[in-house]
């Protein structure tokens, strides 16, 4: 029997119910980002900085507290709060610019989400909002202070929290219907006095119309005391709250100096802080809020209900309540069917919050890139030079969806490789919106005319690691396993996209033909000792072991789709022996020329230049992503293609200078299976001896991206008489490399973990029990490759879960994270972690790849 949250899925994919109409797709940060920047320099922080968010109508889409919006960001709804000492409202997330930071970008406030289902029924999400005054300055200048050698300085270090003086805001959403929402938000003073706040629930249009493409401007319009119309649409709200309406007009005065509209976008703001009379008096316009003046109790609640609805139909406040614990009900049923009852109550909460934050990641995304190069008919045109700089090879690409975020605030954009790990996931959850996602992104709105997938805003033309068809088969895996049947014309759809993309990769990153790859950065940011996508210091360029290793693993995994495919048409099976072939090339190349150090063994990037080959010995992920490059096919399956079988065969008989240095393809391992690898077990022996030395790889949470030996080993390099080099750092980068607020020189990094357990997984159906290795190195401990794959999903695990001293590795030194039961239990998701303590660091919201934790519960358990 399926549950109730099951039932509106099915009838939002049959679309006679549309479920995710309206979900949290407002953005957390709209301001600092590429698509509101029209600067001469390409310069976004500084176009649009924080102080201008309140007073600028955003051209592309908006943002806000707790936020909700249809999935077209017509119409939005937020969270405003006010605690009569800030000098302006809290109305967005504070945060400070890739400048500011002392690592680059980073969000300054403390705010979680807690629960959602798939279809939005239910949702609920916090906000700590201090009493005090909120230290903006402080955090800048502190920051500043510390530099780039110093650990960041954030918004529990400032004191604001202490003695417990602050609100903890819970707001809740529940859909009494597809366009009927309740809403509730209660206000908690934990401190030991009364304390008053101004709580403003938050009604608006997206401007629309105020660049010359659409002048139409809708109107919200006060109707008596208690409600506000919004065209089709219906806010009402207990009590009797001041209204307060102004528009989502840029307040040209301030910002320009220039006479603009009597009511702009900040006259709540103004009306409440300044006493201006900025907001209208015959309560019109495009945004409005209700003024809840609350004074609360010591240690006591305050609780405001709402109820948006569309229709002609008139909807009670008194029901809601009961609507809301149906939906938390509902919730709850849907949720025990996902989360293993085998879970301890603390580790079901972590899967539950990591779930919730990949739901709460959605955002409505808005970028025209033609019409950002060419300016707005109603606005003054972009500088010239803009046609020739940022993205202005991507003219054909048009967003107006609702997509996967890695983070709302610190990177408000999608990001090609994290939304394919975003995907398993969501898969778990809903299987429909993940397959939906990774067919967007190969659509030819969004994919280049020539193969390429876009990037990132910051630059479409860089080249993340090719990991969708690795998504797509996963996804695929995951809904057949839970549905029973497989989406083969997704499979199908997905595959066809993904034939134009690995041409892309082979004509346009294999400068010798030699199918040794290049390919830049590819995710890993300053894992290199230069910037890897940067033209070379003193020229030549780099042959990469993971750009290499990434085509051996795209060749693997649509050699995968091809023969699942081939199952139900043959055509297939002449595509699948293409992916094989391409992969033998591939693999030879790994093991012969020249990224296999036989020496060390491990694999190296390789820097030509003047006819000579520099080996890079750095040991990092880079030489440990070969592994991921692995596929043991059940032998009976082979047999089930003869055309397949035969050029299988035939290959291997006539074409053994292709296969050396290749992990053998024709010797059967456990349970009939054939091994298709780009390292043997051999070579695998002696990458995993590394890989496990806790002096190397192997942390107590993971396994770092680059090996601790280079903490007192720096790696050095002198080119053309600069020196350039690489040291061990578990936490923050001291580098600046691509703005310093990511790190690959030492911490864990949840997505290259995740494929790594896949990989050893992958090994261990192949060789079996007998095949076992030290664990840790040097221990005596022998363990099998399945036992050392859920012995690092454990440790990755972990880094959420209480220990036995009741301390979770994520929340570091953070005493009051650590102990505060208003704080310990209500789950961060880092971007990644520090890899000697587990510590979170990076983006704090990055719930998009690190929600990977689900998936390892929902696997391998505690």
């Amino acid at each position: 029997m399926i549950t109730r949250e099951e039932q509106r899925l099915l009838q939002s994919r049959d679309r006679s119910a549309h479920w995710k109409r309206w979900g949290p797709y407002l953005s957390e940060r709209a301001w600092g980002t590429v698509r509101e920047d029209y600067s001469p320099g390409g310069t976004a922080w500084d176009y649009v900085p924080h102080d201008h968010a309140r007073s600028r109508a955003y051209r592309w889409n908006e943002d806000g507290i707790a936020g909700i919006s249809d999935r077209h960001q017509k119409l939005c709804f937020a969270l405003a709060l006010w605690n009569r000492r800030d000098p302006i409202l809290k109305e967005r997330i504070f945060g400070l610019t890739g400048q500011e930071g002392n690592h680059g970008e980073d969000v300054k406030e403390l705010y979680y989400y807690l629960d959602s289902t798939p279809t939005h029924s239910y949702m609920k999400y916090l906000y700590k909002y201090p009493q005090a005054e909120f230290p903006y300055l402080q955090l800048v200048e502190e920051n500043r202070r510390s530099g780039r050698a110093g650990r960041e300085y954030e918004l529990i270090d400032t004191g604001v929290f202490d003695q417990d003086r602050y609100f903890d805001v819970f707001v809740e959403y529940a859909k009494a219907d597809v366009d009927d929402l309740c809403i509730r938000i209660e206000v908690a003073n934990r401190g030991p006095e009364a304390a008053v706040i101004d709580v403003l629930p938050t009604l608006w249009f997206r401007n629309t119309w105020s660049w010359g493409r659409d002048q139409r401007r809708p109107l919200l319009r006060a109707r008596g005391r208690s409600s506000v119309n919004a065209g089709d649409y219906h806010l009402i709200w207990e009590g009797s709250p001041e209204l307060l309406f102004c528009d989502n007009d840029t307040n040209s005065q301030r910002l320009f100096g220039v006479a603009g509209p009597r009511y702009p976008k900040d006259g709540i703001n103004d009306y409440l802080i300044h006493g201006a009379q900025t907001v209208n008096p015959y309560r019109v316009g495009t945004k409005c809020a209700a003024r809840y003046e609350l004074t609360i109790p010591a240690r006591a609640s305050a609780v405001v209900r709402l109820r948006l609805w569309r229709g002609s139909r008139t909807q009670q406040i008194d029901a809601e309540d009961s609507i809301l614990a149906a939906c938390k009900a509902d919730a709850d049923e849907f949720y025990a069917s996902v989360i293993p009852a085998s879970l301890s109550a603390d580790a079901r909460n972590v899967m539950r919050q990591a779930l919730a934050g990949m739901l709460w990641s959605k955002q409505f995304y808005h970028y025209v890139v033609r019409d950002w190069l060419q300016g707005d008919p109603a606005q003054p045109p972009p500088p010239e030079d803009r046609k020739k700089g940022r993205n202005s090879d991507w003219g054909h690409l048009y967003n107006s969806d609702v997509l996967s975020m890695p983070d709302k605030w610190e990177y408000p954009w999608f990001a090609a490789w994290d939304l394919a790990f975003h995907c398993i996931p969501l898969a778990l959850v809903d299987s429909d919106f993940a397959k939906d996602q990774l067919l967007l992104l190969l659509r030819e709105w969004y994919m280049h005319p020539n193969g390429q997938i876009p990037a990132y805003e910051w630059a479409f033309g860089d080249v993340n690691p090719p990991v969708f068809a690795w998504a797509a088969w996963r996804v695929y895996k995951i809904e057949k396993k839970r549905q029973g049947s497989g989406d083969l014309k997704f499979l199908k759809r997905v595959f066809h996209k993904l034939m134009l993309n690995f041409t892309w990769w082979v004509n346009r990153k294999d400068a010798e033909g030699r199918n040794v790859f290049q390919g830049g950065f590819l995710g890993l940011d300053n894992i290199g000792v230069f910037d890897r996508s940067a033209p070379l210091p003193g020229g030549g360029h780099l042959e990469q072991s993971d750009g290499t290793s990434w085509m051996a693993m795209y060749c693997l995994n649509m050699l995968s789709i091809a023969l699942e495919l081939a199952r139900e048409e043959e055509e297939y099976e002449d595509v699948a022996s293409k992916f094989w072939e391409h992969f033998v090339h591939i693999a030879r190349a790994m093991n012969t020329m020249g990224l296999w150090d036989e020496q060390d063994g491990f694999f190296y990037d390789v820097l030509h230049r003047d006819h000579e080959g520099i080996t890079l010995r750095i040991r990092s992920m880079v030489g440990l992503i070969p592994l991921f490059a692995v596929e043991p096919i059940p032998a009976d399956l082979i047999e089930k293609f003869p055309s397949f079988a035969r050029r299988l065969e035939w290959f291997i008989d006539h074409r053994p200078d292709l296969t050396e240095g290749v992990a053998c393809m024709r010797t059967l391992g456990a349970m009939q299976r054939r091994l298709f690898s780009v390292v043997p077990p051999d070579k695998l022996r002696r990458i995993l001896q590394r890989l496990l030395d806790e002096s190397e790889f192997l942390s107590p949470h993971g396994i770092r991206a680059l090996s601790r030996v280079h903490r007192d080993q720096p790696y050095r390099l002198r080119v053309d008489g600069a020196e350039y080099g690489v040291r061990y750092e578990p936490a923050e980068s001291s580098s600046g490399l691509f703005g310093g607020n990511s790190n690959w020189r030492g911490p864990v990094w949840f997505p290259v973990n995740f494929l790594l357990i896949e990989a050893l997984q992958k090994f261990h159906h192949y060789l079996g029990e007998e095949f076992t290795v030290e664990f840790p190195t040097g221990s005596g401990r022998q363990m099998t490759l399945a036992q050392v794959a859920a012995e690092i999903s454990r440790r990755l695990s972990a880094i959420f879960l209480l220990d036995q001293d009741g301390r979770r590795p994520a929340f570091g030194k953070a005493e009051k994270l650590q102990r505060d039961p208003h704080f310990r239990d209500y789950l961060l998701f880092h971007e990644y972690f520090n890899g000697d303590d587990g510590s979170g660091v990076g983006a704090n919201h990055q719930t998009g790849w690190t929600g990977l934790v689900a998936k390892l519960l929902q696997q391998s358990g505690e």
